[in-house]
């Protein structure tokens, strides 16, 4: 049981960026579409698991001084083999992303489950909370993409379904603000129902 709340509990009640407003650079700056957001959400989660689980098993070997330190070379590991993996096998949603991939190191998301919750627990706890805060962190993710660029554009993952133009600023950064805003709104409506 406590497996499953280690991996439900990043879908709504500590949803990232939902809830903790936490990551909201990436989240904002690359959610123009529903793939930009997928793709930024997966590479993450891999990033999330691979770190929570490194750090569970080398948390007794590491010493505090050296803790966070020790958390971002091996958070900067994991980061490096998706920028890589994203420039060989998807490169035009790597040109997309730019430079936000990198920039995973110093995500606090991925750095706060590293120090709140990896350090302090068992490596099966450990993945299963680093998948479910990567997934809730990809659903946010591209369900706003979509929402922008349906608005934006009328398409959705590059397919136009709406003739015409769209609402440009939905395309642009107020439209990312505007939308997380009302997501933001609409969770916090729903927990309190």
């Amino acid at each position: 049981m406590n497996q499953l709340q280690n991996f439900t509990k990043g879908f709504i009640k500590e949803n990232p960026i939902l809830v903790l407003v936490l990551g909201t650079c990436p989240t904002l700056a690359t959610t123009s579409s529903a793939l930009n957001g997928l793709g930024m959400g997966v590479a993450t989660t891999f990033v999330l698991i691979g770190s929570n689980v490194v750090i569970a098993l080398l948390s007794g070997v590491i010493p505090d001084k050296v803790r966070i330190p020790a958390f971002i070379v091996i958070i900067a590991s994991f980061v490096t083999i998706v920028d890589l993996v994203m420039q060989a096998y998807v490169p035009s949603l790597y040109e997309t992303l730019g430079i936000f991939i990198p920039l995973i190191v110093v995500n606090c998301i991925v750095l706060g489950r590293a120090e709140a919750f990896a350090s302090k627990n068992s490596v099966l706890s450990s993945f299963w909370d680093g998948l479910g805060m990567g997934l809730g962190f990809t659903i946010a993710l591209g369900i706003m993409g979509a929402i922008r660029e349906i608005l934006g554009s009328g398409s959705i993952f590059g397919f136009k379904f709406i003739s015409g133009d769209g609402i440009l600023v939905f395309i642009l950064a107020p439209g990312a603000f505007i939308v997380l805003g009302y997501m933001i709104a609409l969770v916090n409506r729903l927990k309190k129902a």
